[in-house]
């Protein structure tokens, strides 16, 4: 069984006319945000994250990822990893002494105060304040689920929380834990470069973002709002404020909801 890391990105050291790898062996960074994946599938990484904006921030070092095969600390000479559940039932359940001793291997590497958080339908619902917590922590590991599911006493033991990407159900955590990792990577400082864009975005101030145009000036016959050329940032300020109401009320109303009672709650 090896305990290696299978970590992904680097900083750049020094200019080269030399392509840099995104994903390459070598020491953990020590000051850089940390994603831990337990999964039966690490090929399945950096997947999405390893493109655009969070692939640049993984490549230079802004945070790093911790592959951790489960398979690796698997029973026997297959390596098996589940087993049929007690009580009776369909499927398998993933057992609590090969992931016990894949997280012990895992949480060696990582910061003891980085959250342990299982990826489970029935977990709390994943949402921009929960990747704002998360961003402002040294890294997260986060246990993809497979089959009927974790042994519970695994979740008992070590404290983990569950968290839940929507209300549906997938076949593995993989596409729920990048979903969760990007939306938190693209928060860590340095990472967008414009701070001003984050604060605009949706759900950042509890409302829906306003809508977007750009040039032309008019297309298909629709034309951009005039109060969007104006020049005039108090009055464009306004409507887009305004906008952001109108499409959460009517969208949201949940949203809407939490948004006029934090503002009543507010002295």
């Amino acid at each position: 069984m090896s305990d290696a890391p299978k970590s992904h990105g680097r900083k750049a050291i020094r200019p080269s006319l030399k392509p840099r790898e995104l994903m390459t062996e070598r020491p953990e960074l020590a000051r850089a945000w940390t994603a831990q994946i337990v999964t039966l599938f690490p090929e399945a990484f950096p997947g999405v994250l390893g493109l655009s904006l969070t692939g640049k921030a993984l490549q230079d070092g802004l945070w790093q990822l911790d592959t951790v095969p489960l398979r690796e600390f698997g029973e026997g000479k297959h390596r098996n990893v589940d087993d049929t559940p007690a009580g009776g039932g369909a499927g398998m359940v993933l057992r609590p002494d090969v992931m016990g001793r894949a997280l012990e291997s895992a949480r060696r590497r990582i910061s003891p105060a980085a959250p342990i958080l299982y990826l489970s339908p029935r977990g709390r619902r994943f949402d921009q304040s929960v990747a704002r917590d998360l961003a402002r922590t040294p890294g997260v590991t986060l246990i993809c689920g497979r089959f009927e599911g974790l042994d519970q006493r695994v979740l008992d033991h070590y404290g983990i929380a569950e968290i839940s990407l929507g209300d549906f159900v997938l076949t593995g955590g993989e596409i729920a834990a990048q979903a969760m990792l990007d939306a938190t990577v693209r928060l860590l400082p340095g990472v967008l470069g414009n701070a001003e864009s984050i604060e605009e975005e949706s759900f950042s101030q509890g409302l829906l973002e306003h809508p977007q145009y750009t040039r032309p000036a008019e297309w298909q016959g629709l034309e951009i709002p005039p109060v969007l050329l104006s020049g005039h940032h108090g009055e464009i300020a306004k409507w887009r404020r305004a906008q952001a109401e109108k499409i959460t009320r009517a969208r949201r109303p949940d949203l809407w909801a939490a948004h006029e009672a934090a503002k009543g709650g507010k002295t």
